[in-house]
């Protein structure tokens, strides 16, 4: 049976490259397809970004008929999400306001009122091709890349380098990184102007810093990690667990050698964006600690069950959101079941115990958060959306697993299933209709992916817009894929995994790559 094996890991310069193509092929793939057009949950984090920018108040009284995730005080509307993504995208959207005032804008809308691909994905009932619509779908369009898209790929570039403390395989690496990025998930919100995947980006890039500091300490990293840390919390709430174990290992460690300043630089560093959040939240809902869920006219009985719909943990919702047919992480991404012995093989191996119990304890209590909520489906949703600030850390155990048994018979048998089910279940519900399923849909494969993949209604995308109609849109954006990955087997002479020694110099890469004891 064919073996990948390898002895050693390519040079620095190498690794560079394969990092940066793995960066552009998740631009590139995520880039293509474009965010949904009628998605509350997206609607209601760009009405707050346009009220502040073209209206000067976070008040969303003139756009609020576009979402039902909304609060009201007293006679005014205001986005009811954790306000990170939306504090970033304010400059976003401001950067690019101009452009609706130009006529290239104006011709844009009138060549999609004439092309027949584009009109097949609109539904029938519905109001057509707009100019404000065509705005709106724009700043959305613009923030996803920027907020979601851009956020994620660089995710992908800091597992690649993390990977590399005990994966020496270029080949390895980059294939657990393109995994997370196109086999879960996060392949769906990566194109969303949602808050998780910025928020997932946050956690692993604060991660990042704090092994950074441990070579090169300097006030910066201690203090960047804990804004970072403190930022994902503003963005997703239920964020607040991982980075909770973060920041528990960061601090123990520089306790641990008396680094009573770099410990304070980053507390500091925590306190700002949440001291922001804080003040938001004092000004709109009159609290420092009120959510804009208290605030909610919608699922009023859920928001106020327990707290903020959280209570103890059921059967239902752990197995809703593991093995059942309607939001089952594992059902739409089975390859995410390799790390669960994955763990017990990183235990066994004696490798980072710090990054392992951060790992465990991110992808623990981000279920146990999960499965204790009323409404532990998330809505119209692609998988459990509320899992996937833990997935990047579900992917690390991945690497161990492959390490120990993916070249047996059962590892690559059971490996090569995964993938394949994987993408067929994941692209398939991804890219099926122009909204993500609908939680009145129990059966979304069967009653939602299949159907409108049989008469080709395919998400919106780039080939949509340039006439493609269908299946055929997606043509492109294979053959980018395709391309992307003749180019990694290029660079790294598909080389094998293996337990990498320790090296010694300072650059970025050798200090992510380290193992320690």
């Amino acid at each position: 049976m064919f073996k990948i094996d390898l002895n050693a890991p390519v040079d620095g310069k190498t690794q560079r490259r394969i990092a940066w193509v793995l960066f552009f092929i998740l631009m590139a793939v995520y880039s293509y397809i474009f965010p949904r057009w009628a998605d509350p949950n997206q609607n209601s984090r760009l009405d707050m970004v346009v009220a502040v920018v073209e209206d000067g108040t976070f008040q969303i009284d003139r756009y609020v008929d576009n979402t039902v995730d909304y609060a009201r005080v007293g006679d005014h509307y205001y986005s009811d999400k954790a306000p990170g993504a939306a504090f970033l995208g304010i400059p976003v959207y401001a950067s690019i306001r101009w452009f609706f005032d130009t006529p290239v804008f104006g011709s844009l809308v009138e060549r999609l009122s004439q092309n027949a691909a584009f009109q097949q994905t609109l539904r029938a009932d519905g109001s057509g091709i707009l100019e404000d619509k065509v705005r709106f779908a724009i700043a959305q369009i613009v923030l996803s890349l920027a907020l979601a898209a851009f956020p994620t790929a660089l995710l992908g570039v800091f597992l690649y380098m993390l990977l590399g403390r005990w994966v020496a395989s270029p080949f390895f690496r980059a294939g657990i990184v393109l995994a997370y990025g196109l086999l879960t998930p996060a392949f769906a919100y990566a194109q969303s102007f949602y808050g998780h995947q910025l928020s997932a980006a946050l956690l692993v890039g604060a991660l990042v810093l704090l092994l950074r500091e441990n070579r090169q300490p300097r006030f910066w990293t201690w203090f960047g990690a804990g804004f970072l840390l403190g930022y994902s919390v503003i963005t997703e709430f239920p964020a607040v667990l991982a980075a909770g174990c973060i920041a528990l290992y960061g601090l123990a460690d520089l306790l641990k050698r008396r680094n009573i300043q770099g410990a304070g630089w980053m507390i500091l560093g925590g306190g700002i964006p949440v001291a922001a959040w804080m003040i938001y939240n004092t000004i709109i809902f009159g609290g420092p600690l009120s959510l804009g869920y208290s605030y909610s006219e919608q699922w009023m009985t859920q928001h106020h069950t327990g707290f903020m719909s959280l209570s103890m943990p059921t059967w239902e919702a752990a197995w809703g959101i593991t093995f059942g047919s309607f939001r089952g992480l594992f059902v739409l991404s089975p390859l995410l079941l390799i790390s669960l012995p994955g763990f017990v093989a990183w235990w066994q191996s004696r490798q980072d115990r710090g990054i392992f119990w951060v790992s465990l304890g991110c992808v623990t209590l981000t279920f146990l958060f999960n499965a204790s909520s009323i409404m532990w489906w998330g809505g119209f949703a692609v998988g459990p959306r509320y899992l996937l600030p833990a997935l990047p850390f579900m992917m690390l155990p991945i690497a161990f697993a492959g390490l120990r048994w993916g070249n047996t018979f059962w590892g690559k048998t059971l490996g090569f299933v995964g993938i394949v089910w994987s993408l067929a279940a994941t692209w398939g519900m991804t890219l099926a209709e122009q909204a993500f399923p609908a939680d009145t849909i129990r059966q979304p494969f069967l009653d939602f992916v299949l159907p409108n993949w049989r008469i080709g209604n395919i998400a919106r995308n780039l080939g949509t817009v340039t006439g493609l109609p269908g299946l055929w849109s997606l043509v492109p954006l294979i053959g980018v894929l395709v391309f992307g990955l003749i180019v990694i087997w290029g660079l790294g002479h598909f080389q094998s995994g293996k337990l990498q020694k320790p090296q010694t110099n300072e650059t970025l890469h050798s200090v992510l790559t380290t193992p320690k004891g």
